[in-house]
């Protein structure tokens, strides 16, 4: 059985990653998996929440975005909701 691109069920797609794709960010690649692009985006900031201040210890955190129309359906965000799901 073949899928829609040709490939059979048991073969990947291509993988390209592109590396320094933004100018501005300390680190950013490119990831595209066939028509699928994930563009990963690493950041600094000095300082960390108030409530770590002076343990030694750091502070990292993530965020996720999808573009609009970046699918056929989208489903709404859990902080547009109001609620909190398992996407967060």
């Amino acid at each position: 059985m073949a899928r829609n691109d040709g490939r059979d069920v048991k073969d990947l797609r291509d993988i390209k990653f592109t590396r320094n794709w933004l100018d501005h960010a300390e680190g950013s690649v490119l990831v595209e998996f066939g028509k699928t692009r994930v563009l990963c985006v690493a950041s600094f900031s000095p300082g960390v929440p108030r409530w770590l201040k002076d343990s030694g210890k750091g502070w990292v955190t993530s965020e996720y975005s999808m573009l609009p129309r970046a699918t056929h359906t989208r489903s709404d965000r859990e902080s547009v909701k109001g609620k909190l799901g398992g996407r967060t």
